[in-house]
Formats: structure tokens, C-alpha cells, sequence
């Protein structure tokens, strides 16, 4: 009897292993909401790291994590490195292009709880006086990545930590006007 629980074992971590190993390398995390505000109100909160904490939803789940800033205070260059509870992690974001109320990209290197090198970005789309914002997350998931995907949907995880960061984001562009 222990022998077929321990064959059924092996089976179900084999299938669990090549289910993994088939899911995609690569992926892309979108969210889109719209600020009744010009893109010129808007993109200064994005670009300017320091502002980051008056809308990140990671902030809001840990507030007593550290920041440390480099580099120029806006654009490219400005990083932020955090260090916080086991929700936000250990790691740090460096602008790496920004394009003034149109267009940012981050570096994102995650050291904890694992370790990642990913891509965001945010695209600003102004018409009269609402601009749409697009916050993107791309990048490659090694093994172990795919096997988590396998447990939770991170795009439903991370989706919605953009959803309630655009929507913060919102709050504190339109109080601002």
C-alpha cells in the first residue's frame, strides 16, 4: 500500500514538473485607468520616485518598509531601493527611459522573496482634459517561476496591485487639480 502511494507521489510531481516546464518563459502584466486630469499633472507622480509613495499600492501593504533614493530626483537615472515585510520584499527600480507626459520604463530587480529582473512601464495617452494610463510588467519566468504560476495567478496577484495603484493614483491626481 505504501508503495503505490509513493508511486502515485512520484506521478504527481512528475506531472506537476512537466506542466511547468511547458508554460510560457515569457510574461506581461496590463492595467489601464483614466485620470480626469491632462498627462502634465499626471506624469510628474509617476516619474518623480519620492512621489511614489502617496499612491503605491506596496506603500499601503507595508508602510514601515525603508526607501533609499539615487541619482536625479525625476527621470532617467532617479532609483528607489526598498527593503520591507515578506508582501513587499527587497529590491529596487531605476528609470531607464522617460519621454516628459508620454512614456516611462523601469528596470525592476527583485532580491526577495525571489529574485527577478523585470520591465514596467507606463504609457501616458491624454485626451482633453482625461489621460489614459497603461501600467505594463514584463519579463521572463525562470523554473521555479512557471511552477508558481502553477499555484496562484500572478496576473490576477500583480493585476491587482496596478488596479488599486491606478486607482490611488487617480485619487491623488484629481484632489491635486
Amino acid at each position: 500500500m505504501i508503495d503505490i502511494i509513493l508511486i502515485l507521489i512520484v506521478v504527481a510531481v512528475i506531472i506537476v514538473l512537466v506542466i511547468a516546464a511547458r508554460q510560457p518563459a515569457d510574461f506581461r502584466i496590463t492595467r489601464t485607468g483614466t485620470i480626469s486630469a491632462p498627462a502634465s499633472a499626471t506624469f510628474p507622480h509617476v516619474n518623480n520616485l519620492q512621489n511614489w509613495e502617496a499612491w503605491s499600492p506596496w506603500a499601503k501593504l507595508d508602510p514601515n518598509a525603508k526607501n533609499a533614493f539615487e541619482g536625479p530626483s525625476e527621470g532617467v537615472g532617479a532609483k528607489m531601493s526598498w527593503a520591507g515585510n515578506n508582501k513587499v520584499g527587497v529590491g529596487s527600480m531605476t528609470i531607464t527611459e522617460s519621454r516628459p507626459n508620454d512614456f516611462i520604463q523601469f528596470r525592476l530587480e527583485f532580491q526577495k522573496p525571489m529574485q527577478a529582473t523585470n520591465t514596467a512601464e507606463f504609457a501616458f495617452k491624454s485626451e482633453g482634459d482625461q489621460t489614459t494610463v497603461t501600467w505594463t510588467m514584463t519579463g521572463t519566468n525562470n523554473f521555479m517561476g512557471k511552477v508558481m504560476g502553477l499555484i496562484m495567478n500572478c496576473d490576477k496577484m500583480v493585476g491587482g496591485q496596478f488596479a488599486q495603484g491606478l486607482a490611488s493614483l487617480k485619487a491623488v491626481v484629481e484632489a491635486s487639480k
